[in-house]
């Protein structure tokens, strides 16, 4: 039970900061442009960050190095900070504005900039994080 308990702390508190993070650069980056650049960054960065945490769970020895419990990391970071950081639901609605208004182009301009993108930055974090930690088991 204890253990639970502590699994929706983790979550709880990445939520809250991922949420905080997000809505911070949506403010600093939003300005009265085609695209939603505030949430595209988010979603591309989150998925930068996704790359890294994916090769960062994969490897249990790093981890133990570290002295982290890697389901208390992942739920952290990956479900709870990353999780509320990237938003599908602000990216749907989004696209629904564009479709609202007939700018079809716009939103599948967006809608690959947001999969492809996302994509290769989840990528990148991967492959980053490999080179980075080349002589490890990561």
């Amino acid at each position: 039970m204890k253990l639970v308990a502590y699994s929706y702390f983790f979550v709880a508190i990445g939520g809250a900061l991922g949420a905080m993070a997000r809505y911070a650069l949506i403010v600093a980056l939003q300005r009265d442009i085609a695209l939603p650049f505030g949430t595209l960054s988010a979603n591309l960065l989150g998925s930068l960050l996704m790359g890294v945490v994916a090769q960062l769970v994969a490897s249990s020895e790093w981890f133990n190095a570290a002295g982290i419990i890697p389901d208390q990391y992942r739920l952290l970071f990956a479900v709870g900070f990353i999780g509320s950081f990237t938003t599908l639901s602000a990216f749907l609605f989004e696209m629904n504005v564009f479709l609202q208004r007939d700018a079809v182009l716009t939103a599948f301009t967006y809608l690959l900039a947001t999969i492809v993108g996302g994509f290769a930055f989840f990528y990148a974090g991967v492959v980053v994080t490999r080179s980075f930690f080349s002589g490890s088991s990561v």
